[in-house]
């Protein structure tokens, strides 16, 4: 993990977790990120799907305002990193 997992980071993903819908998950993020930062997250997350369907990185780099250093970044998270993307891309595929 690229973090040290703790008791602060925790209680930040309990708080996450209890999030009902998408209305509350608007509220609670503008209240916890900058807009600046919840965009970069959105960003992130597009480029994540964009690569999961095959998409070329200057598509994404065209769609999302990213860097291709960025891309490689999410690319390498997906290939090699814990999993989390795939976690949550092949269970928003399935809805």
């Amino acid at each position: 993990m690229g973090f040290e997992k703790n008791g602060q980071t925790d209680y930040l993903f309990e708080a996450i977790l209890s999030l009902k819908d998408s209305d509350e998950c608007y509220r609670f993020f503008e209240d916890l990120c900058t807009a600046e930062e919840l965009r970069e997250l959105s960003r992130r997350m597009l480029a994540a799907k964009m690569l999961y369907d095959n998409c070329i990185y200057s598509q994404i780099a065209s769609e999302t305002g990213l860097s291709t250093a960025t891309i490689s970044r999410v690319s390498r998270s997906i290939k090699y990193g814990n999993g989390g993307y795939n976690t949550v891309l092949g269970r928003m595929e399935k809805k």
